[in-house]
């Protein structure tokens, strides 16, 4: 059962568009059965006018009710797509909290940039709450989704995607990656925790105590992206600054226009890279 109004909307529009279908595929297989049947060779009595001429009406609803089917689902596809456009923002009167998904092999890492912590493989969040994702990936591409909250969406490396998901009611719901990319692809699941505003503040507050958890600097996250397989559940108490950009432009070749720094420039004589003196 959906459990936010975006997969609400994903499952009416679903609904919505087999009962528009069974419209033209209910009558085809009715008629289908009863022209094999009346036509069939042991009945006399079925006429055989190879010569007949067509009828007009007869033409028109063949062809009228098949085109105001399509232009009826063209038009919802056209509406529920803007509706429902992962990028746009959920209305709410609670702020939306953000929260930044890296994908790795084969784990999830959440970055909360507010609340300064981290999370792998476990993301909790305030019912009620938009919840604004940035993702991107330091691995093979994944597809992230929450089934029950709807709308997945691709992580990619040195690119960001967004998504907007809200939980109408507190439940603990199961996320996961569609996207078969490697040995541990059915081991890359997640824990989504849709909790009360309170709730939700004092889990913050836990990871956030000093020495409970270790921070994440460059250092534990070149640890942590090393392929891994059914990751447990792990916290950080703080995160480094600047991370997920970090992560990001790993993978972006410098612009050209951009300065060479001068521990890039040969001293004077020197051979440049590929050149023999």
């Amino acid at each position: 059962m959906p459990a936010g109004p975006v997969a609400a909307q994903e499952r009416t529009l679903i609904v919505t568009m087999v009962l528009l279908m069974l419209v033209v595929v209910v009558p085809m297989f009715i008629a289908l059965f009863t022209i094999a049947r009346r036509y069939r060779s042991g009945n006399p009595k079925a006429k055989h006018v190879p010569d007949g001429r067509h009828r007009g009406w007869t033409e028109l609803w063949l062809w009228a009710v098949p085109a105001a089917l399509v232009a009826v689902l063209g038009t919802l596809c056209w509406q529920y797509a803007h509706a429902l456009d992962p990028y746009r923002p959920i209305a709410s009167p609670n702020p939306p909290l953000t929260v930044q998904v890296v994908a790795l092999e084969w784990k999830w890492l959440f970055i909360y940039p507010q609340q300064d912590i981290a999370t792998v493989n476990y993301l909790e969040f305030p019912a009620g709450t938009p919840v604004h994702f940035e993702l991107t990936a330091d691995a093979p591409m994944s597809s992230f989704w929450i089934p029950r909250l709807g709308s997945q969406i691709y992580a990619m490396a040195a690119m960001e995607t967004q998504l907007n998901l809200l939980a109408s009611t507190t439940g603990e719901y199961v996320g996961k990656d569609t996207e078969i990319n490697g040995a541990g692809y059915a081991g890359m699941t997640f824990t989504a925790n849709s909790v009360s505003p309170s709730d939700f503040n004092a889990w913050v507050a836990s990871v956030q105590a000093s020495g409970t958890y270790s921070a994440l600097d460059q250092n534990a996250y070149a640890a942590l992206a090393m392929p891994s397989e059914y990751a447990p559940p792990a916290y950080y108490s703080s995160v480094q600054e600047n991370l997920f950009d970090n992560i990001m432009m790993e993978y972006m070749e410098p612009s050209p226009t951009a300065p060479v720094p001068a521990s890039a420039t040969p001293a004077s004589g020197a051979a440049m890279p590929g050149m023999s003196m």
